[in-house]
This record gives structure tokens, C-alpha cells and sequence, in this order.
């Protein structure tokens, strides 16, 4: 009886160093200023260079590494201006879906915002950062979802990342509990004006929580 080898597509293989490298960056394996070696990343994930190579320039795309010389890669070192501009982006873009979510979320949205509360809660009473992180995450992607505009997530979406990267150092827990229910009650008024107002609230007060983790000063 003969066996077949099923060959990785070149494509999917690039993705998944790309998301393992990644989620690295964001969880802090890989830390600011920490180079890439194309060699050494290819002798790990068992692949060729070249995926390897593809997977560093989107992540330079992303925002997440830099050529510090031409055969140098590392790991992008966060300054304040990097977080004031993502931050203000995030502004304009999360306080205008909170306003449509409010207007157009469906009870079904509702109870899996309530359920993804409800499991933040328990995170957070555990002290897990990298649960409260995941979740905390998917809740403002359902957020956006729920504000029901395809072209509203495709310019979120590449920055996801690098908000995940930044606000991860954020380890006011029980407040962004706080923060995230009164969004979630704003929400489901059904009232815009008032789900725009918390949300803003939200940005503005994890910005100043995340400049404080990065550089220990006020912004």
C-alpha cells in the first residue's frame, strides 16, 4: 500500500511562521530590538528561507520589525510618537463603530459580548494576562464587527496587531473590567451618542494606562 506526502502550499506555510513570529512580538518572546535571523528562524520552523524571508517583510509592513541595515531585522523598539498615532487612529475609528454598534447590534451580539464579560471577569479574578489579553481583544473585534461596515474592519485590521503588541503591557485589569462593561451597558441602550461618549472615555484613559506601562511618564 502506497502513501502519499501531502506538500504545504509555499502560501501557507509563510503564514504560519508569520503568525507564530507574530504572536511572539505581541506576547513578548520576542522582544524590542531582538534581531531576526532568516537562517536561524528557517532551521526552527523546519522550512526554507524563502517563506521566512516573506514572513519579515510582512511583519516590517505590519509595523512590528525594522531593517536596522540592510541584513539587519529586529524587533521595532516603541516610541511615544508610535503610540500617540495608533492611539489616535483607534480614536477616530473604535468610537465611530461603538455608534454604530449601538444602533445596529442584534440581541445574539449582545449576549456574546455579555459571555466574552463574563469570561474576562473570571481572567481577571485568576490574574491570567495572556487570557484577559485574548479576550479583551476579541471583545473590541465584536465591537467592530457588530457596527456591521466591511470597510470600517478592513482599516482596523492592520493595525490589530500592533494595538494587541502595545496594550498587553496594560495590567490595569479590574478597571478595563470596568471600562468594558459600561461600554457593553452603552451599547446596549441602543443609544450612539452615549456609546460613543464611553467609548472615546475608554481610548483615551488605555492610552494613558499604555504610555505609562511602556515609558513610566505621562503622556
Amino acid at each position: 500500500m502506497s502513501s502519499t506526502t501531502k506538500i504545504e502550499p509555499l502560501g501557507a506555510i509563510r503564514e504560519r511562521v508569520l503568525a507564530s513570529l507574530r504572536q511572539e512580538i505581541i506576547a513578548g518572546g520576542l522582544r524590542p530590538g531582538d534581531r531576526l535571523v532568516e537562517r536561524e528562524l528557517a532551521e526552527r520552523f523546519g522550512v526554507s528561507r524563502v517563506p521566512v524571508r516573506e514572513a519579515i517583510r510582512a511583519l516590517v509592513a505590519e509595523g512590528f520589525v525594522h531593517f536596522e541595515t540592510p541584513r539587519r531585522t529586529v524587533v521595532r523598539r516603541l516610541n511615544p510618537q508610535d503610540v500617540k498615532e495608533l492611539f489616535e487612529l483607534r480614536e477616530a475609528l473604535e468610537v465611530y463603530a461603538a455608534g454604530l454598534a449601538a444602533a445596529r447590534a442584534t440581541p445574539r451580539d449582545l449576549a456574546e459580548v455579555e459571555r466574552l464579560l463574563d469570561e474576562a471577569a473570571t481572567a481577571t479574578e485568576a490574574g491570567d494576562a495572556e487570557t484577559i489579553t485574548d479576550i479583551n481583544s476579541r471583545l473590541h473585534d465584536r465591537i467592530v464587527a457588530m457596527a456591521d461596515n466591511s470597510l470600517l474592519i478592513e482599516a482596523l485590521e492592520p493595525v490589530a496587531g500592533r494595538l494587541r503588541w502595545m496594550t498587553r503591557r496594560n495590567e490595569e485589569w479590574p478597571q478595563l473590567l470596568i471600562e468594558h462593561r459600561e461600554l457593553y451597558e452603552a451599547i446596549a441602550s441602543g443609544d450612539p451618542e452615549r456609546a460613543r461618549a464611553h467609548a472615546l472615555a475608554h481610548v483615551r484613559t488605555n492610552y494613558e494606562s499604555t504610555v505609562r506601562q511602556l515609558f513610566g511618564e505621562p503622556s
